[in-house]
């Protein structure tokens, strides 16, 4: 578990596959400055256009499986026979220096990286209904009906984890929806262990100093 004070802020955000998560993290990204998303280091051969360092780091099936076992991931998973996972110096690094970070996982990567970062602000992108998810699967037109049916399957699993975060958004009305992510971020970096950390010395001035846990 981290316990180090750091200035900046943890999210991590998940969603059923159609609820419209990424599309609401990019606009997140675009209109809040000082949060960014975070990199993930993956093991799978770099498809065309990609660059390493920008869509993913890319490194051998060795090395990351060494760094794992080092405990250099906050969450790791293999997917389709490669692996997948998060860097905990990176993400650290960032945060020392401030900056707010942001992870666009699954749940299961969420819960392995809430038992390090108790205090990552966990949100849930939740669709209307399961008919309004649907027919976003069908009107994003990259996947096959029996692919859509698999992803209609699993949302069922995967929102039965919804409770384990501890902010919900239903992405019914987009810009309400961005509205209400961007206020979660906001209010997080008002917590008072961000603004201690970000203010040192105007705390100090203040003779404001941190409680120390009991």
């Amino acid at each position: 578990m981290i316990t180090t004070a750091f200035s900046g802020s943890l999210f991590v955000v998940a969603a059923p596959s159609g609820a419209g998560k990424s599309t609401l993290v990019n606009a997140l990204l675009a209109q809040e400055p000082g949060i960014q998303l975070s990199i993930s280091t993956t093991t799978r051969p770099p498809r065309p256009g990609e660059q390493d360092g920008r869509e993913y780091h890319f490194t051998s099936a060795e090395d990351f499986v060494e760094r794992a076992d080092r405990g250099e991931f906050l969450e790791w998973a293999e997917v389709h026979g490669n692996y997948y996972g998060t860097s905990r110096p990176n993400v650290e690094e960032k945060m020392k220096t401030g900056t707010d970070i942001l992870l666009e996982i699954d749940w299961q990567g969420a819960r392995q990286v809430k038992k390090q970062f108790p205090d990552a602000a966990g949100i849930f992108i939740l669709p209307p209904s399961i008919e309004a998810l649907e027919q976003r699967l069908h009107k994003r037109g990259t996947d096959e009906p029996h692919i859509i049916t698999r992803r209609l399957l699993a949302a069922g699993g995967e929102i039965a984890h919804a409770p384990e975060f501890e902010y919900a958004i239903i992405n019914e009305e987009f810009n309400a929806a961005l509205a209400q992510l961007r206020a979660i971020v906001q209010a997080t970096r008002c917590r008072f262990a961000q603004q201690a950390a970000r203010n040192a010395s105007l705390f100090a001035q203040l003779g404001i100093h941190a409680q120390q846990p009991s």
